[in-house]
């Protein structure tokens, strides 16, 4: 269990802050929602029926669609689009889908590889562009669940203000509903732009997100790139020239 706990941290760590965080959004949503209801004269609600409401639905799935969006759009962005010196960008030159020896496919796949990669075919077209496909279908699902609810929300505001509902089309086409998403996008895309440009000139030591701190600012490439260089002379053997793996964070002589 310890063990498990080590290799998992990582996302164990974050699924307990989500949960801490909806719990919290939770809470503090069902407060200002009755304080709405009071303001209106209306009856206040429980927790439980405030966290099955269209309102907290719109609520929820307007951010987990923002959050898909971005990490999808960057997911397919980094395969094309390179920023010189970032720790988020691959190194200028190596735009593009890469080879299958590159990418370990087929032939080239290692007995460690995921048999999806190894066999080739359908299976193995399917396998490599699978995270981009989960992460755009779960976007795809947490806009259209974002639609429904605030759709089902924005009506009930009208009916209340007794003012006609909105079909389902006219209202993904409302000022409503686009509030509410691009305020959401906007800050997705300047978080990750933030990202890649700040990632050239600044560092944060021990973090894969970032370049070691000796690092010069056009080196371009997480600590997992390896790079070839030449050894120096006195680092051959016998005079022979020789090469050794470099990556950005550490020296491994062959």
């Amino acid at each position: 269990m310890r063990r498990f706990l080590r290799d998992n941290s990582l996302s164990l760590g974050f699924g307990l802050i989500f949960l801490l965080a909806l719990l919290g959004q939770a809470v503090a949503g069902h407060a200002d929602y009755n304080d709405q209801q009071i303001a209106h004269h209306d009856d206040p609600v429980s927790l439980g029926h405030y966290v099955t409401s269209s309102s907290f639905a719109a609520d929820v799935a307007e951010n987990w669609q923002s959050e898909y969006l971005q990490f999808s759009l960057y997911i397919l962005g980094t395969i094309w689009l390179i920023q010189r010196g970032s720790s988020e960008s691959k190194r200028p030159g190596r735009s593009g889908r890469e080879s299958d020896e590159e990418q370990k496919l087929g032939g080239h796949a290692e007995a460690s590889s995921p048999k999806w990669a190894r066999v080739g075919g359908l299976r193995t077209l399917v396998y490599s562009n699978s995270l981009l496909a989960i992460m755009t279908t779960i976007w795809l699902g947490s806009w259209l669940a974002q639609s429904v609810a605030g759709h089902i929300s924005y009506n009930a505001d009208q009916l209340d203000h007794q003012q006609l509902p909105l079909s389902f089309v006219h209202y993904v086409g409302s000022a409503d509903f686009w509030s509410r998403t691009l305020q959401n996008w906007q800050s997705e895309f300047l978080a990750v732009g933030s990202m890649a440009i700040l990632a050239v000139y600044l560092r944060q030591r021990g973090s894969p997100e970032s370049k070691v701190v000796g690092a010069a600012h056009d080196e371009t490439g997480g600590a997992d790139q390896w790079t070839l260089r030449p050894r120096t002379r006195n680092q051959t053997l016998a005079g022979l020239p020789t090469l050794e793996l470099r990556s950005v964070a550490a020296t491994v002589a062959r």
